[in-house]
């Protein structure tokens, strides 16, 4: 069965943009060692992406599609999308699609965003993992990594690893 992965930079206090939805704060954090902080060893380990709506604009808006060679799915409630180049749009139940994708065989699934889409997927138990970069700045407000859906889910500390950056990289399982 495959797992889905969270692989995300947050603040301190837990947002992964700040209250206009950019993420001007992260592109900018100094990184004097030139590090990926595990990026393509992660990406190595996934063959599928989900991506909320919002999130996939973001993304855009950088440049390139960046996951060309990876199966990508962009959820979105505009049913008139449907493809663009390297993604499909799914409009139908999130929930239900998760849990046919991870019934699948292959690599791991990477659920890149944003919020509401981890908050979603969270509140059904779907996470298996979370490798969560933090970012040593607080934004005060934002969005939060998980939607602010109140809820309590319990996940085991596998691993951390500071960076001279002051990053601190933590991995969980479910």
């Amino acid at each position: 069965m495959k797992q889905v992965k969270v692989y995300t930079a947050m603040s301190l206090d837990g947002f992964v943009a700040d209250k206009a939805g950019k993420i001007d704060w992260l592109l900018g954090f100094p990184n004097p060692e030139g590090t990926d902080y595990g990026y393509a060893d992660f990406f190595a380990t996934i063959d599928t992406t989900l991506i909320g709506h919002t999130t996939y604009k973001d993304i855009l808006a950088m440049g390139d599609f960046p996951y060309t060679e990876k199966t990508n799915y962009v959820f979105t409630r505009d049913r008139s999308l449907t493809t663009a180049p390297y993604v499909t749009f799914v409009s139908e139940n999130i929930i239900d699609f998760v849990r046919e994708l991870k019934a699948g065989t292959g690599k791991d699934i990477w659920l890149a965003g944003g919020g509401q889409l981890n908050g979603a997927l969270l509140a059904e138990n779907l996470i298996d993992e979370m490798i969560l970069h933090v970012i040593p700045i607080v934004l005060g407000d934002g969005i939060p990594a998980f939607g602010g859906i109140p809820m309590e889910k319990v996940f085991q500390f596998t691993a951390a690893k500071p960076y001279s950056s002051g990053v601190l990289e933590l991995h969980y399982k479910k």
